[in-house]
């Protein structure tokens, strides 16, 4: 499997507070960004998969909504989780 618990305690103790901490807005983009790109390598062998094509946009809905949220709050942390994942050009 491609995600499993050790894959997820090491993106939480990367972006968030702690290994534990699954609720923080970092860890939960990191994370969106590590299953978004897991399924774009996985659409562009498999065109055709239309469910996986709609989670994959749907995970992006997600991320953006929890960036915008983030960006509302407080504008250093977003700046500092776009910089660390390298979602802006």
């Amino acid at each position: 499997m491609y995600l499993d618990a050790a894959k997820k305690q090491e993106i939480f103790g990367k972006y968030g507070k702690s290994n534990s901490d699954t609720g923080s807005a970092e860890a939960q983009i990191a994370l969106f960004s590590y299953r978004i790109a897991h399924l774009t390598e996985h659409m562009k062998l498999n065109r055709k998969d239309y469910s996986t094509e709609r989670a994959l946009t749907m995970l992006v809905g997600k991320r953006r909504a929890l960036l915008n949220y983030l960006k509302d709050r407080d504008i250093n942390r977003y700046r500092a989780i776009i910089q660390e994942l390298g979602l802006r050009k």
